[in-house]
């Protein structure tokens, strides 16, 4: 594999493994995984609960060390960065959102979006956070509190958070699981769209076979291996 082709990519796994231990000894949660994303392109994960598709996902977010292979990530080699690197790569090239929105109850939305920002001691974060919260619908409920929020809105001001710092690639873990469809399809649309405006690199980890369709490829898992790979036109 050449280095112009690592280059191209957002993601570049090889040979990963992932072992991890319980009370009944270990545990194989990824065998073998190899995968490229390309830059700038959408990447679908599905397959059934338990084959993997988060703990893969955790991989390229640095949040889960592999027990072996190689990690390439936005220009990083994960495998041997140390937790502070990591945390720094995440920080400056890696947006998240979960399931879960991770909101800190006792900050407004605003500040929930100018975290990030405030942590990479930019001292526009406040006047960043507004224009994020603005792209994202929400800019009137800057000064309220996660409780205060619907939780379709709190999916948009996490969605906000992972993008403010301008990541490079944008990794979302079921983000509409905690929402009602018609919500939900509103917080796809906008991750979408978002992407495309800020050319980012999108890895979606989703059971919803429809809404894997709309990304440029789709990888499917089974058992911690990945059983199949598409383009999502061929689905």
């Amino acid at each position: 594999m050449s280095e112009e082709i690592v280059s191209q990519n957002s993601v570049t796994l090889r040979d990963v493994d992932l072992t991890l231990n319980n009370r009944a000894g270990p545990v194989e949660i990824l065998k073998s995984v190899s995968l490229d994303v390309r830059d700038g392109r959408s990447l679908a994960i599905v397959g059934p609960s338990g084959s993997g598709k988060t703990s893969l996902l955790m991989i390229m977010a640095g949040l889960e060390k592999p027990t072996a292979g190689s990690v390439q990530v936005a220009g990083h080699d994960f495998v041997h960065l140390n937790e502070d690197e990591l945390a720094l790569a995440r920080g400056g090239d890696i947006g998240i959102v979960f399931q879960s929105f991770h909101l800190v109850p006792t900050m407004t939305a605003q500040e929930n979006v100018a975290l990030p920002l405030e942590f990479s001691g930019h001292a526009d974060a406040f006047e960043r956070a507004k224009a994020f919260l603005d792209d994202v619908g929400l800019s009137h409920r800057k000064d309220h509190y996660p409780a205060q929020l619907s939780g379709g809105e709190q999916q948009r001001v996490a969605l906000a958070r992972a993008l403010v710092v301008g990541p490079k690639l944008l990794l979302a873990d079921e983000p509409t699981g905690n929402l009602d469809s018609n919500t939900g399809k509103q917080i796809i649309d906008l991750l979408f769209d978002l992407q495309t405006k800020r050319q980012a690199t999108l890895v979606l980890v989703t059971h919803d076979d429809e809404l894997a369709a709309r990304c440029d490829r789709v990888v499917r898992m089974a058992d911690g291996n990945i059983v199949e790979t598409r383009d999502a036109a061929a689905a």
